[in-house]
């Protein structure tokens, strides 16, 4: 029997997105429809313990959310037509052109009138559920100035009138790369969580992947949407393989690659080799082909890395990021040698700062400089927040003595 909490739990994966749109299509505040579904998820575990779990949790919700945010605009005595809006269960939109409905929230969150950044940390905040932390790890800034990157798009919403509906199949295009960077990003903190006792989120990795299917469906004449599905497939397909028995992270070159998803790897290489002759390549098909290499390397030995490091070159030219260059760096360290990569991370200031002390100490630990990796690793320790890579780089610095 579900309980009300695995109940709970499960109500927030599936239904924030829809219970907020549900709420932003009544009201148009963004904040009030964030805090009312807050309340409502706040307000239903003690009543479904004490009820039992309902039949449709997403309903209860849904009026409970409503209810809440008709208190809150009654007390303010404003918006008339918004409680009008709001006293009658909201219809859902016709599906049009998208029949996934998740993914019809996220093309109706990236609104063109909004920057790219904006558009997909919003969808992200309010859609898909990400906290303020895991979104400005993902952009390599700081909490504060991402919340405060949020209230701004918030109020331009809002001054700028900018209506909250599902676009027409001929807009599409114009919202494809925020579409494309929402599903990527949150594929990554599912991958590696920034936080928590868990490496991986399983159940933001699956939503990811089943939005990029969607949206590889969607728009089959997309190079990059394709080459981002193919990504996907090829860090789903060991994703398995990343942590051991009791949640500890295992290493690429360690990890069992009899255990990696064959039938996944071969779909994904499948569509990339199709991806990949549709002109110019793209960032997420760049992406696809790094991962590629790892996937068909039958030992860790046997890995590419200069093909890898040429890679990240061409990677570095479209998207120019810290992150982007913290993993040039990697490879470059991997494909010449630990001092090549070491002058190259001693460039970067503004990348993830865990990730690039992790990898310092890792380079130095191959350099044989240990009193240094040591310190690196200390370092390391002190700034992630994930428990799991906390044990793996603990077990790195006790295993230099």
């Amino acid at each position: 029997m579900t309980t009300p909490e695995e109940a709970l739990e499960q109500a927030f994966r599936d239904d924030w997105g829809r219970i907020v749109a549900t709420l932003i299509g009544g009201t148009g505040d963004w904040d009030l429809a964030e805090e009312s579904a807050q309340e409502a998820f706040a307000r239903a575990l003690p009543a479904w313990r004490r009820d039992g779990v309902p039949e449709r949790p997403r309903a209860w919700l849904t009026t409970a959310a409503r209810n809440h945010a008709v208190d809150r605009l009654r007390r303010a005595k404003v918006g008339a037509d918004k409680l009008r809006l709001l006293a009658v269960q909201t219809a859902s939109d016709p599906p049009g052109p998208i029949a996934d409905d998740r993914l019809r929230l996220i093309f109706t969150c990236c609104h063109p009138a909004l920057g790219f950044e904006a558009q997909v940390t919003l969808a992200l905040r309010t859609l898909c559920g990400l906290s303020v932390a895991e979104i400005a790890r993902a952009f390599a800034v700081s909490e504060a100035s991402m919340a405060k990157r949020l209230v701004r798009t918030r109020k331009k919403i809002v001054t700028a009138r900018i209506p909250y509906r599902v676009p027409p199949a001929d807009l599409l295009p114009a919202r494809t790369a925020a579409v494309l960077g929402v599903v990527y990003l949150l594929f990554n903190e599912g991958y590696a969580a920034t936080s928590g006792p868990d490496l991986l989120r399983t159940d933001l990795c699956a939503a990811a992947v089943r939005l990029a299917a969607a949206v590889a469906e969607l728009l089959p004449g997309d190079p990059e949407a394709q080459g981002l599905y193919a990504l996907l497939l090829l860090h789903q397909a060991r994703a398995a393989t990343r942590v051991d028995a009791a949640g500890g992270l295992i290493p690429l070159e360690e990890q069992d690659r009899t255990r990696w998803n064959r039938p996944m790897i071969e779909d994904g290489l499948a569509l990339l080799r199709r991806a990949a002759l549709a002109g110019p390549l793209g960032p997420y098909r760049l992406q696809a082909l790094i991962a590629a290499c790892h996937a068909t390397a039958p030992i860790a030995s046997a890995t590419d890395w200069p093909q890898i490091a040429g890679l990240y070159d061409d990677l570095m030219v479209l998207v120019p990021s810290p992150t982007v260059r913290l993993n040039r760096a990697i490879a470059v360290g991997m494909a010449i040698g630990p001092e090549a990569g070491l002058a190259l991370l001693d460039e970067l200031s503004t990348a993830d700062v865990p990730l690039r002390e992790a990898a310092r100490a890792d380079l130095l630990r191959r350099a044989g400089r240990m009193a240094e990796a040591a310190e690196a690793y200390r370092r390391a320790i002190d700034l992630t927040r994930n428990q799991a890579e906390q044990r793996y780089l603990r077990g790195r610095l006790a295993s230099l003595g």
